[in-house]
């Protein structure tokens, strides 16, 4: 008999699990407890329940905990890079970041991706599998017990495409924000995505208050193309269209996420064409330096040009911040860490 995933569960699922087992259904807000709020890594460790109950559990529940396999902390800024190694061997990564308003995690959604952006290390072999909300959570819960600091922002923008992992997201953004776990705000929560149209219509439905961030790039279609394969499935004026609806339906404003490339998007012109598809939008402005990768032979502007580039939306009335490199010596951007990790592996 397969096991359940038991912290995938929501609290009215988990009770309804314990109940068929025959137990009171308070022993559920204790086995909740130990899993997102003690963040607990084994039955065993559920110090207050009955060890016949604890025994049962483990013969039919799995409690997914994620093993670090590698842990590297920046001699440049304190951030940490986390890689986990997952039940069925495989790796993904996630990071710390501290900022002054509190700590930030940037989790992974799957194991690889298949989106093929041509500047994300994430890519490069592919996509190997969803990750499912437990595994999701518990790269959270792993860096808050060994940090012994609070989390307090998540943003799922490591390796993989949220959207293309839909239910498993939805569900993890419900556990991570119930006032029974970890209770972060919705308003701390930032979903990124490559921009699959029906998956952000569809959000905007969940009736949830995160963030949503759009991989933009580049300000039209076949620069766009040419960066991001999603964009010859989806073209910008749709997926615009999609982010003024996300934001009609949920009032949250949207960050918009553009990487500069040195001598492929990050010219006056391109600022210009940037200024002109977004200025009746309700967004925000994510400059990021592209993270140069040995794979790829994109290089990062220099500072003159994004510079130049942030104050030609700025003079243009376009909310706009320069994104801080946190982590460069420690392989710091999407999928590099988990890369390299494999290629010595293999």
């Amino acid at each position: 008999m397969e096991k359940k995933d038991i912290k995938s569960l929501n609290l009215e699922n988990l009770t309804k699990e314990i109940a068929d087992l025959g137990e009171k259904s308070f022993r559920a807000k204790q086995i909740y407890q130990w899993m997102h709020v003690k963040l607990v890594s084994g039955f065993d460790e559920m110090t207050n329940l009955p060890k016949p109950l604890r025994d049962r559990l483990g013969e039919n529940y799995d409690l997914i905990s994620l093993e670090t396999a590698d842990m590297k902390v920046s001699a440049i800024d304190g951030t940490r890079k986390y890689l986990f190694r997952l039940s069925d061997g495989n790796v993904i990564e996630s990071v710390l970041m501290k900022y002054k308003h509190g700590n930030s995690v940037c989790i992974s959604s799957q194991v690889g991706c298949r989106m093929g952006c041509r500047f994300c290390a994430s890519t490069l072999d592919g996509l190997e599998r969803n990750l499912t909300p437990s595994e999701m959570l518990d790269q959270v819960y792993r860096i808050q017990a060994s940090t012994g600091e609070r989390v307090s922002n998540v943003v799922v923008m490591g390796s993989g495409e949220p959207m293309d992992n839909y239910d498993n997201l939805v569900q993890f953004i419900r556990l991570l924000s119930d006032e029974n776990g970890l209770n972060i705000s919705q308003r701390n929560i930032t979903v990124s995505t490559c921009g699959i149209v029906p998956g952000i219509k569809k959000l905007a439905n969940e009736q949830f208050q995160i963030t949503l961030a759009l991989s933009l790039h580049a300000p039209n279609d076949e620069v766009r193309k040419s960066l991001m394969p999603i964009a010859k499935s989806y073209k910008l004026s749709e997926v615009l269209g999609a982010c003024r609806e996300y934001y009609l339906k949920t009032g949250r404003r949207l960050t918009f996420e553009y990487s500069l490339v040195s001598g492929v998007n990050d010219n006056l012109e391109e600022a210009k064409a940037l200024v002109s598809l977004i200025k009746d939008q309700h967004g925000h402005v994510n400059l990021i330096p592209v993270n140069p990768i040995k794979e790829r032979d994109y290089v990062q502007s220099d500072q003159k040009a994004i510079q130049a580039f942030k104050n030609y939306l700025e003079k243009n009335g376009i909310n706009v911040t320069i994104r801080r490199e946190m982590g460069r010596d420690i392989n710091g951007a999407c999928g590099q860490l988990r890369k390299s990790f494999m290629d010595k592996e293999g």
